[in-house]
Formats: C-alpha cells, structure tokens, sequence
C-alpha cells in the first residue's frame, strides 16, 4: 500500500526521472521489428504516463489501445498526454485501474501484452507467478507477453557498500514461471545499462521522483546511509548506478488437451466452393 501511495505521488514528477524507463522501452520497441504480429488489441500493463501505449500506437495504429496502472494519478497522466485530435477521433487508449494480478479484461481479449519495469515490484516470486498466470489468460491464442524488469545483479555497487537493495529475480527462474504460467518458447534476454550522477544526493532525488525510493533502497537510519554512500566507489569522477535489465518473450498457444486429458480440435469453418 505504501509503495502505491508513493507511486501515485510521484505521476507529476515522474517524466523528469524516467530516463531508464524510456531507455529500455526504445529497445523493447526495437525488439519488436523481428516479430510478426497485427494486434487488434494490445495493453500496457503498468503504464506509469504512458510511453509505452504511446510508442505501441505509432507501432499499431489499427490497434485498440489499453493502458493499465494501479495508481490513478498514472493514469490521469498517461489521458492527459493523449492528443486532442485522438480523443476526439475515439482513438485515445482506455484507460484502467487494475492489479496485474487480476485484470478487468475477458479471457483472450488482448493480442499484445507489454510491460516495461513494472513486474520485479510485485512482493513476493508466487504473485510474479499470479501475474503470468492472469497475464495468460487474458491474451488470445498466438498473442505475444512482451517485458523487461529488473534483474538481481541491479545496482550491486550499493549492496557491496552495504545498502538494502530490494531483492530480485534470476532471468532462468522467470522462464521457468512462464513455462509454468502455460507459456510457449519464452526467450529471455539480458544486459546491463549504467546511469552516472555527480552526487548521491543526485540519485536519490531521481528514486524519489520515480517514486520507487524506498521500494528500491530499503530503509535505514540515515547515519547509516551517509556512510553506504560514502563507500559508494566513483569511476572517472562519477558515481555509477548499474541496471541489470531482463527482457523477456513468450507466446500463447492454442490448448492441444483439455485438464482431463481429452483432446482438442479446433474447427476453422470456411465458405464453402462451388
């Protein structure tokens, strides 16, 4: 609950900070030049403004667009920036306030499911599980799950001066809940992208305006932070805040048994010829 109040506090301050975000998102886009898919609907789940739908739109113009957030303020955010021409012309993406968790959409209603560093803040690995599961059912047979999150070895700098970075997930269990959650040939990527900041102070004015900074850092006495931070080690005069990124695929396919070991066969009715 408290990271969800920070969260929606952030939404007027979060586009002055959100250099990691829009980073990984242009290279999310980018992975999807090797794809071959014409979604008649697609979602952002966990849109914060809304770079993501926006850049999904460009993408998809034929596409019905969804974006979806827990924080409220997000969303308002992400209508605000729809231009007036698109709201006009009932091309602005609807907007919903949702857990990932449990969706307001029906079973295989959404081709496309995107979700740019949200899903490493879910609590605890069985709601991650939870989420695949939903994110499952919701997409429609062949649709694609597209997303990038935070992997373990993010900002180890901190941890090895002594902060509490929250913990996350290894990319090789994430495949394994994919798999898990019924997902077909997920494909996990990794890398590491390093922001700089003159000062500390400078670092954790940007988690604030994220409104991630507790979520992030943990919580210690702030005697005890001054000296993390000060072992915090500089490289050319710079101190370096290293994100593992994991990037992940996987697709939906169409059920070949039902639960009690039947077999199913899909019928393609066509127009008959003469």
């Amino acid at each position: 609950m408290k990271q969800r109040k920070e969260f929606s506090a952030a939404a007027a301050s979060y586009d002055s900070a959100a250099v990691l975000a829009r980073e990984v998102g242009a290279r999310m886009a980018a992975r999807l030049d090797c794809v071959r898919l014409a979604p008649r609907r697609l979602a952002d789940i966990g849109c914060a403004t809304g770079d993501g739908v926006r850049v999904l739109m460009a993408r998809y113009p034929a596409a019905l667009p969804l974006a979806v957030d827990y924080a409220l303020p997000m969303l308002a955010a992400a209508r605000a920036r729809a231009g007036w021409w698109q709201r006009l012309r009932g091309r602005a993406p609807r907007c919903a306030s949702a857990d990932v968790r449990a969706l307001p959409l029906a079973a295989g209603s959404v081709d496309l499911v995107w979700s740019n560093l949200m899903l490493h803040w879910l609590p605890e690995p069985a709601a991650l599980q939870a989420a695949f599961a939903e994110l499952q059912r919701v997409l429609a047979d062949g649709g694609l799950l597209h997303f990038a999150l935070l992997g373990p070895d993010t900002l180890k700098e901190l941890r090895a001066a002594g902060a509490p970075v929250r913990p996350f997930l290894d990319m090789h269990d994430i495949g394994d809940m994919l798999v898990g959650a019924g997902f077909a040939d997920p494909v996990m990527e990794m890398e590491m992208l390093t922001l700089t900041y003159r000062t500390p102070r400078a670092f954790l004015a940007d988690q604030r305006r994220l409104g991630v900074r507790d979520g992030l850092l943990g919580q210690l006495p702030w005697r005890q932070w001054r000296k993390v931070l000060a072992a915090w080690e500089r490289s050319d005069g710079w101190l370096p805040a290293r994100f593992e990124i994991i990037y992940g695929h996987a697709w939906k396919v169409a059920l070949r048994t039902a639960a009690d070991g039947r077999a199913i066969v899909h019928f393609d009715r066509r127009p008959r010829l003469r």
